[in-house]
């Protein structure tokens, strides 16, 4: 049998799927891979069923269905205060992870350059090398800011995007106003496509807002907006996401998802459709995950763990430095086998690992699950 090439000859596999296997094993409460384990709206679900009773279980149109695009619009234009034309400028997709490396494959090409801000969603490497280009990562701060001066020094005549992640995962940090004014100067001084990946939108907390490339004309004009109705509806099974794109992008992105996936399941499609007529939920995410980080830091402060801020998305990221000097790959191994809680190393989310006693814990579960954590937590002390 003849060798079968790769394009991704250094990538194993995923350190969700590893430690989520890891935590089956060996009973552990898995706070590691990012999904709730609690079910969601049971409207959302009676709407499906309803959507497949009146026969929609054929092809819906490449671009999807209107009425769910009509809605995806309408929800941007009256959040961002943006002009997204639903038959133009918005599609939906097989999931943000699938919009994300569609739009890296539209704007991209071989040896092109893209900057990816570290730590970063371990997905964003491996999309940009198989579009033929070269992700460049660029560190936060250690506080997990984004360093804008770092990012300007990382840019050459081959950069040709950028990829913003905010709310961001894994850090639970959320861009600012300046930060993307930053972004906005920046791009358009080197005249750059931005990849804004926006799947937590709806999970920014303590009174804050959340700073979509949508809200900022310039930014919009040369952006990819990816977002996901999985992570918001707690529904991730589903698949189901959307880009918003102004119409040359979004042409340029759908002559590629038509070869791709070509659409996306009809059924969800228009149970979503009739789920966002009421903004009821998605207005309310924010207090609903806030209230659950809360009690979750609530829960951790009396162990040796040191909380790092969580501004948005549904992770809590934790320095265990009081507790052990192990790499953090081996302690979140140690931390499921032998306290029983799933976690995930941050050192995975960069390019070449950095070693700084992290690890991220999804808090998207039921406070019976979060309380059993905590209580399995509260026995660490420092490891010999």
């Amino acid at each position: 049998m003849p060798a079968l090439p790769t394009k991704l000859p250094h990538t194993g596999t995923t350190i969700f799927t590893v430690m989520s296997a890891l935590a089956a094993e060996h009973g552990a409460v898995n706070l590691g891979q990012g999904f709730p384990d609690f079910g969601a709206d049971p409207a959302l679900l009676q709407a499906l069923t309803d959507a497949m009773a009146a026969g929609h279980n054929q092809y819906p149109p490449m671009t999807g269905v209107p009425a769910l695009r009509q809605a995806v619009a309408a929800k941007l234009n009256s959040l961002y205060g943006a002009h997204y034309d639903a038959d133009r400028d918005i599609t939906i997709t097989a999931g943000g992870t699938q919009g994300l490396i569609t739009a890296l494959h539209a704007c991209v090409g071989a040896g092109d350059e893209v900057l990816i801000i570290e730590p970063a969603y371990d997905s964003y490497d491996p999309a940009i090398r198989l579009a033929g280009a070269v992700p460049v990562g660029v560190p936060m701060t250690a506080d997990y800011r984004i360093d804008w001066a770092a990012v300007q020094a990382a840019i050459t005549p081959r950069t040709r995007a950028l990829v913003l992640n905010t709310p961001h995962n894994p850090s639970g940090r959320v861009a600012t106003a300046d930060d993307l004014q930053a972004l906005s100067a920046i791009a358009e001084q080197h005249d750059l496509f931005i990849v804004s990946d926006e799947v937590y939108e709806h999970m920014v907390f303590d009174g804050a807002q959340h700073e979509s490339v949508a809200r900022h004309p310039a930014l919009r004009e040369r952006s990819f907006l990816v977002s996901s109705f999985g992570k918001t509806f707690h529904v991730t099974g589903w698949k189901v996401g959307f880009i918003a794109a102004p119409p040359a992008l979004s042409a340029a992105f759908r002559r590629l998802h038509q070869y791709t996936v070509f659409t996306v399941h009809t059924p969800s499609q228009h149970a979503l459709a009739a789920y966002l007529a009421d903004p009821a939920p998605w207005l309310a995410l924010s207090n609903f995950y806030q209230a659950k980080r809360d009690t979750f830091r609530a829960a951790l402060a009396a162990t040796p763990l040191k909380l790092l801020p969580c501004e948005g998305t549904y992770f809590q990221t934790v320095d265990y430095s009081a507790v052990s000097d192990l790499p953090e790959l081996d302690f979140a191994r140690w931390l499921t086998t032998e306290v029983g809680v799933a976690a995930i190393p941050l050192a995975g989310f960069y390019q070449q690992p950095q070693e700084r006693r992290h690890v991220r814990f999804c808090f998207a579960k039921r406070e019976d699950t979060l309380a059993e954590a905590a209580r399995r937590l509260g026995r660490l002390g420092r490891l010999a």
